[in-house]
């Protein structure tokens, strides 16, 4: 009798315990899912930037400034497809040129993209939704400005002049420089500048349009000479 109930006593322990185990097991199978999918995403992302200008030239944007520069930025529709899409279409229409670098803030970033130059404008397209990903701010980087709503995204983009990691996932990251930074460390800095730094035109590489130049200064008007003549009627007077 004893024996027999020591027997159903252990085989009710062994039951009791092996229950929480499955269940656990069960549970942590959607996470482990979660996370091989995450794993497997990262590996197939795309970390490196193509510099070489003769290539992939249909995601190089070409921004020509008003200082006679020419900076080229490598477009990744890889890490945000429909952004990059945004600024084809809009370069392609000409909605940047003419465009000032309205917010230039030494040490963080140049800012554009506003036809209205105060930074409250934008285009006539609706706004995007937010394709955060896990791609640095780094020098260099190209990144899309928005308002407070992560999906307010619209034709404002800036250039990062040294890293700010504390953008990274908050702001659509989606280009870096990859020819010229130079040029965008020029940019003229003030919220806004005083003289402000302009886009005359914005193409895509492929479009192979020729770079627009500004246009040359006025020559400084010339003072009528004074001749003897002049002075002597002045003198007579």
């Amino acid at each position: 009798m004893i024996r027999t109930l020591i027997g159903a006593a252990i085989a009710a322990t062994l039951s009791f315990t092996a229950a929480p185990s499955l269940a656990q097991d069960t549970s942590l199978s959607p996470a482990l899912q979660t996370a091989e999918a995450k794993n497997a995403e990262v590996q197939d992302f795309p970390i490196t930037v193509n510099f070489n200008l003769d290539e992939d030239r249909d995601n190089i944007l070409l921004l020509d400034l008003s200082t006679g520069e020419r900076v080229a930025i490598r477009l990744m529709p890889q890490w945000a497809p429909h952004h990059v899409e945004r600024i084809k279409e809009l370069t392609r229409a000409g909605f940047y040129d003419g465009v000032i670098f309205h917010r230039v803030i030494d040490g963080f970033m140049a800012q554009t993209g506003d036809p209205t130059g105060t930074g409250r404008g934008g285009s006539e397209l609706p706004d995007l939704k937010a394709e955060f990903n896990m791609l640095p701010h780094v020098r260099g980087t190209v990144s899309m400005a928005r308002s407070a709503s992560e999906d307010s995204a619209n034709s404002q983009f800036f250039i990062v002049f040294y890293p700010r990691f504390a953008l990274d996932r908050t702001y659509t990251n989606f280009g870096r420089v990859i020819s010229n930074m130079a040029a965008a460390d020029a940019i003229a800095r003030g919220e806004p500048p005083t003289n402000p730094t302009r886009i005359l035109q914005a193409s895509i590489a492929s479009d192979n349009k020729p770079q627009a130049m500004p246009a040359p200064a006025a020559p400084p008007a010339q003072q009528q000479a004074i001749t003897l003549d002049m002075l002597n009627n002045s003198q007579s007077d």
